[in-house]
């Protein structure tokens, strides 16, 4: 079965269509339960999210900065497994027709193995993989079973790339690149800046795949900010600081809802 890379491209080709970033939002698997983080997505996307990555929680999440880890923790804890990921994928993008992306740290696909990984992932309806810790330069397996079954290899750079590492790893990605807008683990911060807006233009210098900024969006006005240069802006760590902040998990939908909303409108600032 194949996975839904084309699905993907079309849902940022149509954003850019609208002269408008896309918004993805990010939201782990398992986190508050499994069922509660399916309908967290279905409430982001029902927001007015364009894409969700589905987190795959990690003990060990290099990236992630405290509220990850804690939402992390939390679903570890639950006994959330590489199974429930791909549920979580199936039900989200069943119920909504929009892509779904997985991100996750290579050793959990390492142990599921590659073939297995990306098999399971393209049945779920996946549109492709994150992968913030794999090496461009040992990314050939998983590149060969992710185009086999149609699915986006999307790949992180940050501000301390140089420039003809850029191109290195923007020629072997698919889908889009994740532009990390500041040196450090996801979390909110006060300003995006202008690390991220040169880190946008030096990787468009080297392909025409859209490129989307994560690492810091939390609120509208930060949105408009970044969507006034990048092709889709990234959030996490606020929606999950609604879920972790919520009295219940009916409010904790309902505050991601919201939020999804003002980020969309954010992003429509500049259309």
């Amino acid at each position: 079965m194949s996975g839904n890379i084309e699905l993907l491209n079309d849902t940022l080709a149509a954003a850019k269509a609208e002269g408008r970033s896309a918004l993805i939002a990010y939201l782990p698997a398992g986190f508050p339960t499994v069922d509660g983080g399916i309908a967290a997505i279905k409430a982001v996307f029902d927001g007015g999210a364009d894409v969700v990555e589905v987190g795959l929680p990690h003990s060990d999440p290099v990236l992630d900065g405290p509220v990850i880890q804690t939402a992390d923790d939390i679903a570890l804890r639950g006994g959330v497994k590489i199974a429930d990921v791909f549920r979580t994928v199936r039900e989200a993008h069943a119920a909504t027709g929009k892509p779904v992306l997985v991100m996750t740290y290579w050793n959990p696909i390492d142990r599921y193995g590659v073939e297995r990984f990306t098999a399971e992932l393209a049945a779920a309806g996946g549109a492709g993989c994150i992968l913030p810790d794999l090496p461009v330069q040992e990314s050939a397996l998983w590149r060969e079973h992710a185009a086999k079954h149609d699915l986006a290899t999307v790949f992180v750079v940050a501000p301390s790339s140089k420039d003809a590492r850029l191109a290195t790893i923007t020629a072997a990605g698919s889908g889009f690149v994740y532009a990390a807008s500041l040196m450090g683990v996801t979390g909110t911060r006060v300003s995006v800046g202008a690390q991220a807006q040169d880190l946008v233009r030096r990787t468009r210098a080297t392909t025409g795949l859209p490129v989307c900024v994560g690492l810091g969006v939390s609120n509208a006005a930060q949105a408009a900010e970044v969507a006034g240069f990048a092709d889709g802006v990234i959030v996490g760590s606020a929606f999950v600081q609604r879920m972790l902040d919520a009295d219940d998990e009916a409010a904790g939908l309902a505050a991601v809802r919201e939020l999804a909303g003002e980020l969309a409108k954010g992003v429509r600032e500049h259309a």
